[in-house]
């Protein structure tokens, strides 16, 4: 007879050492809803002995040049690459997202954070002035701020991460991070290359455990003058309102209710792939998937069929299968709440044409108590509804039709959300115009989800606060200084 499963633990990452912890919580196998790892339950006293070390390492790390910096984290991508395979297994098994996604978009994109800021930190330029007729001349220095306090979400763990952890220590900061407590695996993982990268101790130290304890523990320690937070804009309300007190820099990057408005003019062969895509790439669970499409009445019921039919191709599937096109959502409470949506949808008269309660969804046998749920596509839903107003974050989109041009630009802005959105039309002009009324912080035309890091990436209203990208988390993650001499 088997003995019981060997769980994973895993221990906190404090001034180059792995910590143990007083108490853990579980972790869960999306895919097939046993635990499988044990997370430290980390809170004030953890985050304490981390700001210290974090402080102590502040002098030396930011003394180093922006080249000695650059090296290191060059190395670090070097050996994140080097193990992509085991990395992407990881992130795939703690997540629940498929081996495939993890493998091409999650691990390379870790990577390539910090290759790319490692890069970018020796291109930026400082100010100067002159006033010739006061005999002075001005210029700006930036210098690092501090201790970063950097939180991210569960669902691309390793990439989002990352995406804090390399502009905060290329800029000559030291960091506490905190990733979700369902999805720490891939971060701890990371800590065993630090030191092997030529990190020196405490500069990225790494507490595990939930929002409300070691969150709150590093959101209101005073010590802590800048928070990095990616996740739920009820989360970020809390974080704003801990933080006040101690004036901290903030960049808050929070939900979407995301637009496709798809014009009569549009490329369908284009278009349908790509809003399937966007609709449910990662099981629905990216702040920039699409969650609401509008389609021009010409084309709306050709549209809508082949989208469906589209849909239905997609293969819901054990995360390891390399062709599955969705794994499992996060967890049971997650995936309890995605479903409610489409119940609530239905109460409200909107049909569902494909996935949930519509669909029947065919597991393998060690799957079968896991997470998961088809590609869902909801019509004739009213915009006033939750499903067209509330994020859902899961497989479930919803297809509308307008008429014209400005309608669809009111319609597509009347959510308090304003990350992002796309646009389909052949018509130059017309893409001009719409891009420029919509109220998002991206906006795609004819494609989606083609970034550069170079470019700004954040959204409007309730969606967030503050930008990331090359210039911009450079000058977050720095405070600038004029200084004046007079000769």
């Amino acid at each position: 007879m088997a003995g019981p499963k060997t769980l994973l633990v895993l221990e906190n990452f404090i001034n180059g050492k792995f910590v143990p912890c007083s108490s853990y919580i579980d972790s869960y196998d999306p895919s097939t809803g046993d635990v499988y790892c044990r997370v430290p339950d980390s809170g004030k006293e953890e985050v304490e002995v981390a700001v210290t070390a974090a402080r102590d390492a502040f002098l030396g790390w930011s003394s180093k040049s922006p080249q000695e910096r650059s090296q290191i984290m060059n190395k670090l991508a070097d050996l994140i690459e080097h193990d992509l395979e085991a990395f992407a297994q990881a992130e795939s098994k703690d997540q629940g997202k498929t081996i495939t996604f993890a493998r091409t978009v999650d691990i390379p994109r870790a990577a390539y954070n910090f290759q790319f800021f490692a890069s970018s930190i020796l291109h930026h330029t400082t100010e100067c002035t002159q006033m010739d007729h006061m005999d002075c001349m001005h210029y700006t220095v930036r210098t690092p701020v501090g201790i970063a306090g950097l939180i991210s979400p569960w669902n691309l763990p390793l990439y989002l991460l990352t995406w804090k952890i390399a502009p905060a220590i290329a800029s000559g900061n030291t960091v506490i991070a905190k990733p979700s407590e369902m999805t720490s695996v891939t971060a701890w993982m990371m800590c065993k290359l630090l030191g092997r990268a030529g990190i020196p101790p405490g500069v990225v130290n790494i507490v595990f455990g939930t929002g409300p304890k070691a969150g709150e523990a590093i959101v209101s320690h005073p010590e802590v003058p800048l928070i990095s937070f990616t996740g739920s804009t009820l989360t970020a309300q809390r974080i704003r309102e801990r933080s006040a007190p101690h004036w901290k820099k903030l960049s808050l990057e929070l939900g979407g209710k995301n637009p496709a408005i798809i014009f009569e003019d549009a490329n369908l062969d284009q278009c349908i792939p790509t809003t399937v895509r966007s609709s449910f790439a990662n099981q629905g669970e990216i702040c920039l998937c699409t969650s609401r499409i509008f389609v021009q009445r010409s084309i709306y019921n050709e549209f809508l069929k082949r989208f469906v039919e589209e849909a239905r191709k997609w293969k819901v599937g054990s995360p390891s299968d390399p062709t599955a096109n969705m794994g499992a959502l996060i967890n049971k409470e997650h995936l309890e709440k995605v479903k409610n949506y489409v119940k609530k949808a239905r109460a409200e008269g909107a049909r569902i044409l494909c996935g949930e309660g519509v669909d029947s969804l065919a597991l393998p046998t060690g799957n079968q108590n896991g997470y998961f749920m088809l590609p869902t596509v909801i019509a004739e839903v009213k915009d006033e509804s939750c499903c067209m107003q509330e994020e859902i974050f899961g497989p479930v989109t919803c297809v509308v039709l307008f008429d014209t041009e400005e309608e669809v630009i009111k319609r597509a802005n009347g959510v308090k959300y304003g990350l992002a959105a796309t646009i389909w039309s052949s018509n130059v002009g017309r893409v001009h115009r719409v891009a420029k009324r919509l109220q998002a912080g991206l906006v795609w035309t004819n494609c989606w989800l083609v970034r550069e890091l170079n470019l700004p990436f954040g959204g409007m209203k309730a969606s967030g606060i503050g930008r990331e990208g090359a210039k911009e988390s450079y000058e977050f993650f720095t405070e600038v200084k004029t200084i004046t001499i007079k000769h």
